[in-house]
């Protein structure tokens, strides 16, 4: 759900970022290494937003994959480790 509505907020923040070029028709120059181009500012706008926003999306994908597999790992040793006493302890047991 916590996904789901910033998902929405994300999307909002690029709508109006949509909105707030649409009103702007100004023509903006960027200029690359080697070239020139001239763009409408809507697009731009557009255009680095959603960049920003997959690149961010990526670096946050990458986090909690990882985090996920270290949680994965250590739940397995977790059990590992309470198989290994509940055994000691059953042997104790026996023994005694």
């Amino acid at each position: 759900m916590k996904s789901f509505i910033i998902t929405v907020l994300v999307a909002l923040f690029f709508f109006l970022a949509l909105i707030f070029g649409a009103r702007n028709e100004q023509i903006v120059t960027i200029s690359y290494f080697v070239a020139q181009g001239e763009f409408r500012l809507p697009i731009v706008l557009a255009a680095v937003f959603l960049a920003g926003f997959l690149i961010s999306w990526i670096f946050a994908m990458y986090h909690i994959a990882k985090l996920k597999l270290a949680l994965r790992t250590a739940t397995k040793k977790n059990v590992n480790l309470e198989t290994k006493i509940a055994d000691s302890t059953s042997l104790q047991e026996v023994d005694a």
